[in-house]
């Protein structure tokens, strides 16, 4: 019994023993490989690139460029809202959302940091957002976020560098690896073939190595996620100083007139001002109990209303379906009959419908210049604001299906410019509206094609008759 005693404590001074040299050396390889970010650097790049771009989405001339001109297009105004509270609302849930997806992100990547205050990242996150409270001061000055931004824009750049030599460098060793294997070439030759690629396996391997040493790649966990952290608490702080959501701006984020003024016109701490715009001071109350919950009201507004082209899951087809009718307005003369019929497949049954009572009465004939003039005019003027809201779901869309595999900032298109939340009977008729003129435009396109080679068929036959007389 004694000499179990005895064994148990020689195990636990050899265990502490170890547990001390473990940590006197921290710059081990052991404790270096646990804390830097290695392939995971990638995604980190990418997340970097996401948070330059919102902050970029949120300066002075971004801002005021959104209120001059994005909540003004025509196209907006006409089957969307003309409402500005309403759509600088849009605007702002949309950013808070991509900010959400962000914060997600880095919260999953802060659990292997050894800072503490790190790891719980997602809990003073929601804290800032509700109730503005900075804990630990990650909330940067204007000038800090801008030297911050610019080391991070290094650190995309570079990473980015490396996804490329190492996916070469891949390549390369493929080469390599088949040109040992492969017997169709003379032995001298396959032998300087293969010394070519060995060398160049070599510079290619060096490359790999420098650019690992410069990018994120051998950074640790706790440098990355605070440089994260720092940036999207700083974002979250400029959202709610530009947007006038709630009071107490962060003192590190001096209010810009000239950016804040144009979204948050008034100071008047009478006016509860929050996400969506002024509301009426007997609701002041109710939203501000909805402020707990930051992003779940952001998510919430994002939702499209039901009389909207994305509550019904058809702001993507119609979008295709008018840049379609765009090219066949635009060159109606090499449209065929099965390209024609083929739209018309396209049609869901609510657009056949109306399209069907709009054309009852049109006569077969369309050889009226004047009036496919007119027709033209018509349906150009509906294209000049419908085809861009077209054009920007598209967009929309394709960079959220990739935005995986793209590390550069994107466009500033915002769902408030799409279809999704555009009123789906006012779009309708709107489409309905190009549809009829381009069946008159085209059936006119045909009739002039026919009569063209109708009279000339004549006049060949004319000089036939007189050549043989």
């Amino acid at each position: 019994m004694a000499l179990e005693t005895w064994l148990i404590k020689v195990k636990k001074t050899i265990s502490n023993s170890l547990d001390t040299a473990r940590s006197s050396i921290p710059n081990s390889k052991i404790s270096k490989h646990k804390s830097n970010v290695g392939v995971l650097s990638f995604e980190i790049a990418g997340l970097m690139s996401k948070l330059l771009h919102l902050w970029n989405s949120l300066s002075d001339k971004s801002i005021i460029r959104l209120r001059d001109e994005s909540i003004s297009l025509e196209g907006v105004c006409k089957i969307v809202s003309n409402d500005e509270s309403f759509l600088l609302g849009l605007a702002c849930a949309e950013m808070a959302e991509n900010l959400r997806l962000v914060a997600k992100s880095i919260s999953r990547i802060s659990k292997r940091c050894q800072d503490l205050n790190l790891q719980c990242f997602d809990r003073w996150f929601d804290e800032f957002a509700n109730s503005g409270h900075d804990s630990h001061g990650w909330v940067l000055s204007s000038k800090d976020m801008e030297a911050k931004n610019k080391k991070m824009d290094r650190y995309v750049t570079i990473t980015a560098t490396l996804y490329k030599e190492m996916e070469e460098l891949s390549t390369i060793e493929n080469s390599l690896r088949k040109s040992f294997q492969c017997k169709e070439y003379e032995s001298s030759i396959k032998e300087q073939k293969i010394i070519d690629l060995q060398q160049k396996l070599l510079w290619q391997r060096q490359e790999v190595k420098y650019l690992k040493e410069r990018s994120l790649w051998n950074r640790s966990f706790d440098m990355v996620v605070s440089m994260l952290v720092r940036s999207i608490f700083t974002i979250l702080g400029r959202i709610k100083l530009v947007f006038g959501i709630g009071h107490g701006y962060p003192p590190s984020l001096p209010r810009s007139l000239s950016a804040s003024a144009t979204v948050h016109p008034t100071e008047n701490p009478n006016a509860c001002n929050f996400v969506s715009g002024p509301l009426e001071s007997s609701k002041c109350e109710e939203k501000r109990d909805m402020a707990v919950s930051f992003f779940e009201l952001n998510s919430k507004l994002l939702k499209p209303p039901p009389n909207t082209l994305g509550a019904a899951a058809l702001a993507l087809h119609y979008a295709n379906l008018i840049i379609i009718m765009e090219k066949m307005i635009k060159s109606p003369q090499l449209v065929g009959v099965d390209a024609r019929d083929d739209l018309y497949s396209m049609l869901p049954s609510s657009i056949r419908s109306s399209l069907r009572a709009r054309l009852k009465g049109v006569g077969f004939s369309a050889g009226d210049p004047v009036l496919a003039g007119e027709w033209r005019t018509a349906v150009g003027r509906i294209l000049g604001w419908l085809s861009p809201m077209a054009h920007n779901m598209i967009k929309w869309q394709n960079e959220r299906s990739f935005e995986q595999q793209n590390l550069l900032p994107k466009t500033n298109v915002l769902l408030l410019q799409t279809l999704f939340f555009a009123n789906k009977e006012k779009t309708e008729a709107a489409i309905t509206e190009l549809l009829v003129g381009l069946n008159y435009i085209w059936r006119f396109e045909r009739e002039m094609t026919a009569k063209a080679l109708f009279e000339c068929s004549n006049f060949n036959g004319l000089l036939n008759l007189q050549s043989s007389s």
